[in-house]
């Protein structure tokens, strides 16, 4: 059985920092590009970033770049996304998922990942 288990969510003030963690199990984490999506409150699902089985391409929007920091630990079958200088837009429901490396693979859409965790709450108060 797949499970990804995010943790690490939370209340923070603006300006604050808090790390995220995805322990991923079921998988053999070194077939898959690992991607964090987030949503707001009446908002559809985006991404944030991903990164590659190996950890050498990681990918962030512009909107996170320079203060969001995605990384990844195979051997401990988990990701992990580093959110500093924290703003009140980055409230939002946020998910890890796992989308197996193939030659069709689209790690910008979402509708293509493989697996998802729960989500973990982020509330960043002004």
């Amino acid at each position: 059985q797949v499970q990804l288990v995010e943790s690490g969510g939370g209340l923070v003030q603006a300006g604050g920092s808090l790390r995220l963690s995805c322990v991923v199990s079921g998988l053999v984490l070194n077939d898959y590009t690992m991607g964090w999506f987030r949503q707001a409150l009446g908002k559809e699902r985006e991404l944030i970033g991903f990164i590659n089985w190996s950890g050498e391409r990681i990918t962030y929007v512009d909107s996170v770049k320079g203060r969001f920091t995605i990384s990844r630990d195979n051997a401990q079958n988990s990701a992990h996304l580093q959110m500093n200088n924290l703003k009140p837009e980055d409230t939002a429901e946020y998910y890890c998922a796992a989308q197996r490396e193939t030659y069709y693979s689209d790690y910008t859409s979402r509708s293509r990942y493989d697996w998802w965790g729960q989500g973990t709450q982020v509330t960043v108060s002004s």
